[in-house]
């Protein structure tokens, strides 16, 4: 079985959980609200990126 890497996972998780946000801002009809959660999603999901970059150029 494959090792789970918690650090990485919580990212996800929590650039899962900015993009539900955008969705419940949408329903308040906040747009302020919903572009910051989407700039934040999209911010997370890209510091998870580099960071699992550099573990596999560690790796390697």
């Amino acid at each position: 079985m494959k090792n789970v890497n918690i650090p990485l996972f919580l990212l996800a998780l929590l650039a899962v959980f900015c993009f539900m946000l955008v969705g419940v801002a949408i329903g308040y009809r906040s747009v302020i609200f919903s572009l910051l959660f989407l700039l934040l999603g999209f911010s997370v999901m890209g510091f998870g990126f580099v960071v699992k970059r550099k573990q596999r150029n560690q790796e390697a």
